[in-house]
């Protein structure tokens, strides 16, 4: 969707590394995404703007604007996960790992 060049193999890896959204796979499946593809939002160390993204907290605001959260949102419509929800069940794994 950004055309980043951050997926492994990608253009820009060599220079900014692999996305951390491409390996994250304890949020693999929400919002029917692949790894962290689709919940990239509560995933620190993205790359949007030109810069690499920090922690949740503080891109979220930035995340909110995004075209492609906005297109998540609309794509899952009564089935969509938002930030609290994934948060949770990230917790919820990472209790049970």
């Amino acid at each position: 969707m950004k055309k980043c060049g951050r997926q492994p193999g990608g253009e820009k890896t060599g220079e900014l590394g692999v996305c951390p959204v491409t390996k994250y796979l304890a949020s693999h499946g929400i919002n029917s995404g692949v790894n962290g593809g689709r919940a990239c939002w509560v995933i620190g160390g993205t790359f949007c703007g030109g810069t690499v993204q920090g922690t949740y907290s503080q891109k979220m605001g930035g995340c909110m604007k995004c075209e492609f959260y906005s297109q998540v949102r609309l794509e899952e419509g009564p089935d969509y996960k938002g930030s609290r929800e994934i948060i949770n069940l990230l917790d919820d794994k990472n209790r049970s790992a």
